[in-house]
């Protein structure tokens, strides 16, 4: 049976860590940034971290490693 390619829209946006838990970058960091909250701006930097029943479904498309 054939291999199931990577998703590259996936391998762009999400990526595994070493303990196995999806990661990915949030949201409304990229421009217009001076009418935002400082407190939005901070919580904006720091990894999203995808629920378990979606971490699953990205697993399926990511890439193994």
């Amino acid at each position: 049976m054939n291999k199931q390619k990577s998703h590259s829209g996936a391998k762009k946006r999400f990526k595994v860590t070493g303990t196995g838990k999806v990661t990915y970058q949030r949201t409304n960091k990229r421009h217009r940034l001076t009418q935002k909250a400082h407190k939005r701006k901070r919580l904006a930097r720091r990894d999203g971290v995808c629920s378990a029943a979606n971490a699953a479904t990205m697993k399926i498309l990511l890439p193994y490693k």
